[in-house]
């Protein structure tokens, strides 16, 4: 049984491109609790530009460095396995992100040993327990705002993806890939935040707690999306260069047949 599986390619190529779209995006939601300067890692000053009224630097969550693979994937999958194809594996990834963050507040109940914990003065040894409750302990808001932005932006990806295609056919690659993905990561960047932060921050306030303001919500999703934007057109090479190293793997024929049955298979 196996080695029919494996003998197949186009069974093999979704094995493959699955198991990049879910490891990145597992990756990119425990690596995303970092918030980095953009401008520093660069070698800038900070910009502090001003977005309606609020002054903010490029701060950006480590999650957007792999987050565009996410995207292409998303784009590879929908053409060569369709709306069923991406759905399955948004689905289970999704199921597997929860299964993630259970299995980590259930590492965090676990009794630390005694130099886990260590933190004397001027040791030089952190109290790591506490470093690792901070990375992988994020909020429920947090882990909500993020399935559901995932899951929303999903769903808009596969049917702008498809509505565009209906219209052009074959042609323009780029524009049912990146305008897809412009479209899809305007609902993931605001949904996100509204729901993580905007909301979260409501929820969880206590006394002299910071509380979002809606006008701050909205200046930081636009910084966001301003950046994603940009990322988007420039990864579009790279979806060129994918669908060119898939299509010599399928071989002509059987790429075509394959994205024929993607569009027709609603």
């Amino acid at each position: 049984m196996i080695r029919e599986i494996l003998s197949s390619r186009p069974i093999r190529l979704f094995l493959i491109l699955g198991g990049i779209f879910i490891s990145n995006t597992l990756i990119a939601e425990v690596i995303g609790v970092k918030i980095f300067s953009v401008e520093s890692t660069l070698g800038f000053k900070p910009l502090e530009a001003k977005i309606l009224g609020e002054m903010l630097s490029i701060n950006m969550s480590a999650g957007v460095i792999i987050w565009p693979v996410v995207f292409v994937m998303t784009d590879i999958i929908n053409e060569y396995y369709g709306r069923k194809g991406v759905r399955f594996l948004s689905l289970l990834t999704a199921s597997l992100i929860v299964f993630a963050f259970i299995i980590f507040q259930g590492s965090m109940a676990l009794a630390p040993a005694d130099f886990f914990v260590s933190s004397k003065q001027g040791s030089g040894v952190p109290n790591m327990e506490y470093a690792y409750e901070s990375i992988l302990g994020q909020g429920s808001n947090i882990i909500i705002g993020s399935i559901a932005a995932f899951l929303l932006s999903q769903l808009v990806d596969v049917f702008t993806f498809h509505r565009i295609k209906k219209v052009t056919g074959e042609k323009w690659i780029w524009l049912r890939a990146t305008g897809s993905t412009l479209v899809s990561q305007f609902i993931d960047s605001f949904v996100v935040l509204f729901i993580a932060f905007y909301i979260g921050s409501r929820i969880n306030a206590a006394e002299g707690d910071f509380i979002w303001s809606f006008k701050l919500f909205l200046a930081v999703g636009i910084l966001n999306y301003a950046y994603k934007f940009l990322v988007a057109i420039l990864m579009t090479p790279v979806i060129y260069w994918v669908h060119g190293i898939i299509e010599r793997y399928l071989g002509h024929v059987q790429a075509s047949a394959m994205k024929a049955a993607a569009m027709s298979d609603q």
